[in-house]
């Protein structure tokens, strides 16, 4: 984001501040390599002792009601609109911001409670609800969201956005009521759909080398990755397929590895290119399973995979997904088998034995590592004769080549 924005939203704080005898300070919030600076009055606080109680949460509630926060939440929506955040990643911000008002370690419910407060005035409906002495935050989304707390109301789903900060706990199938709170009359549903990845100007990037072989070759490739993607999803929950495999690369990153393997394969036919593609995928990253990883279910972005040491095959699908959708622009299927995913991909002319699916030839093309080196075209021979659901296709857009 240029300097210039960022004095006109410390300008813009400066002016808008002024009211009440509120004291005021300086927020500097550090949002993925841009640096945003507020000046905001502090909110006044009540005292909020364990266990946690409705009305703590409701007494707490009418002080950000006093509080001057409308610069504050109009600075917070002119960025979302001018940078075009998706709602996971303006979410983000609003975490970053809370953060520098009530910091989660000195006082997770106050920190939370703001969460709440400046989601819902920006115009999205969420609620607070007390479980088990946890002060659980939930969202109203219409996606599929999947290892995730949520209820039904009116048949509209919520689902908790801070699971991952009581450790992923069991979930009991006892019903709480929400706290009733005011809410601005919120109503926005929201969306886990990220299609644009935050490019600040200070951003430093790492580099990372890639070695593999292909045949009788040693490939390498230095990558740009960005670091701030580890936090971007560290809490991004599981969501579907369709969502899941069009999370882009960062611009960088796209820079520098999309046209170098465009020039790799240029010379390849398009099935020997995609090969090249999946062994690209299969052998230049280790393989572990998400349990052993990350000790639950997790689904890595394509940038992940890269940023990441381990994946296991959904994460290689999704990169393979996405490495053959940017450089070939190819139909696919996305083939989900009881434990495992994997890709099948439209050619000119099928290889090896091919899928069928509405009435069109995919040819398998497995991005995952395997006890045997399976060629362009080859099921892993466990899975043969074995139901698989078809979770995603992907048809280019009419103009694609």
């Amino acid at each position: 984001m240029p300097v210039k924005f960022v004095i006109i939203l410390f300008i813009l704080f400066l002016l808008a501040a002024t009211s009440g005898a509120q004291q005021k300070k300086l927020l500097q919030v550090d949002f993925y390599g841009d640096s945003l600076a507020f000046l905001v009055s502090t909110p006044d606080t009540v005292d909020t002792p364990e266990p946690v109680t409705e009305l703590q949460i409701k007494k707490q509630v009418a002080c950000l009601e006093r509080w001057n926060y409308q610069p504050l939440l109009d600075s917070l929506l002119i960025f979302k609109k001018t940078q075009l955040l998706d709602d996971w990643i303006y979410y983000q911000l609003i975490r970053k911001t809370s953060q520098q008002i009530f910091a989660k370690e000195n006082n997770y419910k106050r920190y939370t409670v703001l969460k709440w407060f400046l989601l819902t005035r920006s115009g999205y409906d969420a609620s607070l609800k007390i479980e088990h002495n946890r002060l659980l935050f939930y969202i109203q989304t219409d996606e599929a969201i999947f290892n995730m707390p949520y209820y039904l109301k009116y048949g509209k789903q919520y689902v908790c956005l801070n699971y991952h900060d009581y450790g992923y706990f069991e979930v009991s199938n006892e019903k709480y009521p929400e706290i009733d709170l005011p809410s601005g009359n919120a109503d926005k549903s929201f969306s886990y759909k990220v299609t644009k990845i935050p490019e600040g100007k200070d951003i430093v990037y790492i580099e990372k080398e890639l070695q593999f072989n292909y045949y009788e070759s040693v490939n390498h490739f230095k990558i740009k990755l960005n670091p701030n993607i580890r936090q971007m999803f560290s809490n991004y929950p599981v969501v579907d397929y369709a969502s899941y495999f069009n999370i882009p690369l960062s611009r960088e990153t796209y820079q520098s590895l999309i046209p170098a393997l465009k020039n790799y394969v240029a010379k390849m036919k398009d099935k020997d290119g995609v090969d090249f593609l999946m062994r690209f995928t299969r052998y230049a990253f280790l393989f572990e399973t998400d349990t052993d990883n990350f000790g639950r279910e997790k689904r890595l972005t394509p940038e992940q995979t890269i940023l990441y040491k381990y994946s296991d095959c959904e994460d290689r699908a999704a990169l393979f997904f996405y490495l053959v959708k940017e450089i070939y622009c190819l139909p696919m299927i996305v083939l989900a088998y009881p434990n495992h995913i994997t890709i099948a991909v439209k050619l000119k002319k099928p290889v090896g034995k091919p899928i069928f699916y509405n009435g069109e030839e995919y040819t398998v093309a497995e991005p995952t590592p395997q006890q045997d080196d399976l060629e362009l075209g080859k099921t892993l021979p466990s899975l043969i004769g074995t139901n698989f659901e078809v979770v995603y296709v992907f048809r280019p857009p009419v103009h694609s080549h």
